[in-house]
Parts: structure tokens; C-alpha cells; sequence
């Protein structure tokens, strides 16, 4: 994508092998080249599920939610999101891992309620270990497309070549009701699990970071996003998922989510996740991140 600055922006995404669909979304490249008159691209990232990114020498800054842009490490993980993420990005090259909720459970011996609305570096929370070798391996590449998936693709391969997880068919069930429209209550959920309420709560926040209830509130946000997303000349009210009362139940989320209204996102310039809306789309069936169902 070239706009009329100068600035380029190229993402390619990858879908993981079939048997690691269940806990991995994509892995993501995103190329970009500013253009003389600024050193980097801006731009906001809608609430997703956890990402594990290798930024090499690229220039980054990020905040999610309030306040002001910190530097990113070259080895960041963000757990799952809720918030909007405004990130600055310079020129160069990076790689991004996509975590399902059974991928978070799966390879990081934490909570994803923890790591919930924030950024750490890798390298340094033990948590993460399992993924470091990975980042010195792409630190050290000499940046070949081909070759640097292949390198991606086998260590994740490594990483999940064991026994499942306890729960994996649990988390499987609560995920699978989340993804669904027709899911409209925390009460539909722990029917369609066979789980208390209190229980699903529990795993809810060890595995996905967020109570059942603010999920559904994302995911019927995000629905509604992704519309738009794919067609921006659509008119918000086309774009509403069927389980808002109305435009205005639709406004209190978009500022709950994104911390701004829908037309101040509308004027905002997209360099990237416009890009990486059609780029996902065509590669994996969904726009974002957060609307992937998992593989059964």
C-alpha cells in the first residue's frame, strides 16, 4: 500500500499449520518504509487476543488505553486487549505470532488476566522463555521472507509438540460460544459448556484475560468494527452487529473499546490496519484478530 506521502506498507500473513489452528492465529510480517518527511507511521489497533512480536531493529512506540507512547522492546508480548493500542512504527521489517486463548494457555505458565491491557519485554519475564531462542534466531537473520516463516513455523511446531492442555476442550467449548452471534449471555455460555458460573469465570480470566461478560461486549463490538474495516464507505448504522439495541448502545462501546467516537475513528488515518484488514480477510477469513474461531 503506497500513499501519497511516500509511505509504504506491505503485510503478509500465514496461516499455521493445521494441527496448531487451534492455538495459533496467524503469524504476520509487516514491512514498512516512511517516507523523508516522517520517521514513522501512526496509527490504533482495535482490542485482539495476546501477540507475540519480534520487532528487530524497528523503531516502536506503543500505549494501550490512556496516556502517552512508551518505547517497545524488540521482543514484545501483549497479552489480550480491550483496549485500543495507538503504536508508532518506523521503517524495517517484523513478525508477529497470533495467540488463540488455548495458545496462551498452551506455552505461558501465567494467567492472560496478568498480562491483560499491557505490553512486557519478552526477554526479560521468564514466562516467555520458550519463545526466546525464536527471537534471537529472526534477531540474527538476514530478513528473507521464506526463510524467517520457516524459522517461525518450526519452533512454534516444537513448542506445541506435547500433550494437551486439561482444559483444551473446555476452552475449545467457551471459545467456540464466544465466536458465535447467537451467544448473547454469560448464562448462554456456561449452559453451552456445562460449567457454574463462578467456574467459567475463572477459566475465563486464566486463559482469555477478561470476565465472560466483557468478552461478549468485545466480540459484538468487534463484528460491528470489522464491517466497517472491509468497507469504510459503509454508514455505521449498516455495519451493527443484531444484538445492539441501538446506535447509541453501539457509540458507548466504540468508547469503551476505542476511546473515541465512531466518526473521530472514521477521519483517523489507517496506514496499517487498513492494509491489515484485506491482508488478514484474504489470508485467514476474518478481518481481526478477535473473531478467529478456533479449529475443533
Amino acid at each position: 500500500m503506497h500513499g501519497l506521502s511516500g509511505d509504504s506498507v506491505h503485510l503478509r500473513f500465514a496461516l499455521p499449520a493445521e494441527p496448531l489452528r487451534r492455538y495459533v492465529t496467524t503469524y504476520y510480517r509487516t514491512d514498512v518504509v516512511c517516507s523523508v518527511r516522517r520517521p514513522c507511521l501512526e496509527d490504533w489497533l482495535h482490542p485482539e487476543w495476546a501477540n507475540i512480536r519480534f520487532l528487530g531493529a524497528v523503531t516502536a512506540q506503543s500505549v494501550i488505553g490512556p496516556g502517552s507512547l512508551v518505547p517497545c522492546p524488540a521482543f514484545t508480548v501483549t497479552g489480550p486487549t480491550s483496549r485500543a493500542v495507538r503504536f508508532r512504527l518506523g521503517s524495517g521489517h517484523s513478525w508477529g505470532i497470533g495467540l488463540l486463548p488455548l495458545g496462551w494457555a498452551r506455552l505461558v505458565a501465567a494467567r492472560a488476566s496478568d498480562y491483560a491491557d499491557r505490553f512486557v519485554d519478552g526477554a526479560a519475564d521468564p514466562v516467555f522463555a520458550g519463545f526466546a531462542p525464536l527471537a534471537e534466531a529472526l534477531a540474527a537473520s538476514g530478513g528473507d521472507h521464506a526463510h524467517e516463516l520457516a524459522l517461525i513455523e518450526a519452533h512454534m511446531a516444537r513448542l506445541l509438540d506435547g500433550p494437551a492442555h486439561p482444559a483444551e476442550a473446555t476452552i475449545l467449548a467457551l471459545h467456540t460460544a464466544l465466536v458465535d452471534p447467537e451467544t448473547l449471555t454469560v448464562a448462554d455460555i456456561a449452559e453451552r459448556v456445562g460449567m457454574q458460573v463462578r467456574s467459567l469465570e475463572r477459566l475465563s480470566r486464566r486463559a482469555f484475560g477478561f470476565p465472560p461478560k466483557l468478552l461478549l461486549r468485545r466480540q459484538r463490538f468487534l463484528r460491528s468494527l470489522a464491517q466497517f474495516m472491509i468497507d469504510p464507505s459503509r454508514k455505521w448504522l449498516g455495519t451493527l452487529d443484531g444484538a445492539y439495541h441501538d446506535q447509541s448502545h453501539f457509540v458507548r462501546d466504540f468508547r469503551r473499546f476505542m476511546g473515541m467516537s465512531p466518526s473521530e475513528y472514521a477521519r483517523a488515518p489507517k496506514p496499517l490496519l487498513a492494509a491489515a484488514a484485506h491482508a488478514r480477510l484474504a489470508a485467514a477469513g476474518q478481518a481481526v484478530q478477535g473473531l478467529h474461531a478456533p479449529t475443533p
